[in-house]
């Protein structure tokens, strides 16, 4: 990012997260080179949650975007993105992004043609509701700085931190698109909270209930953002998440028993979590759509566990079809994280 040229004023701020592997002394050595970079160095290791938390306590910046330590940011990226942001000052800009696969070939985001149809005007969630089916990342968006601390709402700890945040974010602001890949996302990359098989997955339930609270909390008080459609939006993405989560593929971890983010152990827990949450939280207006997304949205309503493992690797092998997922790869992006 610091090799970049570009006309804006920007200030970079490394949070160290307490690394063991040397790369906090990396940053140092580079902050005597470049003033524009300034490293904090954490007593202990508490989790990107925690490091966003420090680092925009850090920043003076009008926008703040969180890069995670092994992305990267595309070329020419930074200029784009302030001309946006210095035209419209939306509180949220949404980005483009490719993934970086372990083999070395690109993939993209899937969110391309949304972006584009919704970019060049500002908008509300209520005016473009399906926004909300764009990647639940904190790297996919840029925040007024002011905005994002107004709403109160730290990222949490642990994995899937930056779910209701993003949701927040949205429900909340002037939103403006730019259809350009702006971001460069490794994919599976060993280690990554995203490509290890853990219960911690779990915690996803935990973060789209609060989101559910918000929504249900403006609606209650007749907040014109919380319409029908929008109320619809949240709860499919909701599901749809927490079945990517279950489908997805992780990196073979020979004690997890299979290859899932999920452990085999705890998959029927995680769809009966996932079930329970569709009859808890289903809003009146919602209807199950008739297409091939629909009937996995049935047969998680229905609580149907067996039918929908038999019925996934088929769901994944017609979405490979349409060529959204390469054939290494099915399973990453059955929907978009």
């Amino acid at each position: 990012m610091l090799g970049q040229q570009t006309r804006w004023s920007i200030e970079v701020i490394a949070v160290d997260d307490f690394s063991q592997d040397g790369s906090g002394a990396l940053l140092d050595e580079r902050a005597e080179l470049d003033p524009r970079l300034s490293v904090v160095h954490l007593e202990r290791t508490a989790g990107p949650g925690n490091a966003r938390n420090v680092g925009l306590a850090k920043t003076t910046g009008e926008y703040v975007w969180f890069v995670d330590g092994d992305d990267l940011i595309a070329a020419g990226a930074l200029d784009a993105v302030g001309s946006v942001l210095a035209e419209s000052e939306p509180d949220v800009l949404l980005v483009d992004y490719e993934d970086l696969l372990p083999d070395g070939t690109r993939g993209p985001s899937g969110g391309t043609a949304m972006l584009r149809s919704a970019s060049g005007r500002g908008l509300t969630l209520a005016d473009a509701p399906r926004l909300i089916d764009l990647t639940m990342t904190a790297w996919s968006k840029l925040l007024r700085r002011d905005f994002l601390i107004g709403l109160a709402e730290p990222f949490r700890s642990g994995i899937h931190e930056d779910i209701p945040v993003t949701c927040a974010a949205l429900l909340s602001g002037r939103i403006r698109a730019l259809d350009l890949v702006c971001y460069r996302y490794r994919r599976s990359r060993p280690g990554s909270f995203m490509a290890t098989s853990s219960i911690d997955h779990m915690a996803i339930f935990s973060a789209y209930a609060e989101v559910f609270g918000l929504v249900n909390k403006r609606a209650e008080a007749g907040d014109p953002i919380a319409t029908p459609a929008v109320r619809s939006a949240v709860f499919e993405r909701a599901i749809s998440h927490y079945s990517a989560v279950l489908e997805t593929g992780a990196l073979r971890i020979p004690q997890a028993g299979r290859s899932s983010l999920v452990p085999g152990e705890y998959r029927r827990r995680f769809f009966d979590r996932m079930h329970a949450d569709f009859l808890r939280f289903a809003p009146d207006s919602f209807r199950i759509p008739r297409t091939a997304k629909g009937v996995k949205l049935w047969l998680i309503k229905r609580g149907s566990r067996r039918l929908y493992e038999l019925l996934a690797p088929l769901n994944r092998l017609r979405v490979a079809a349409r060529g959204k997922l390469r054939p290494h790869d099915r399973g990453a992006r059955a929907s978009l994280p």
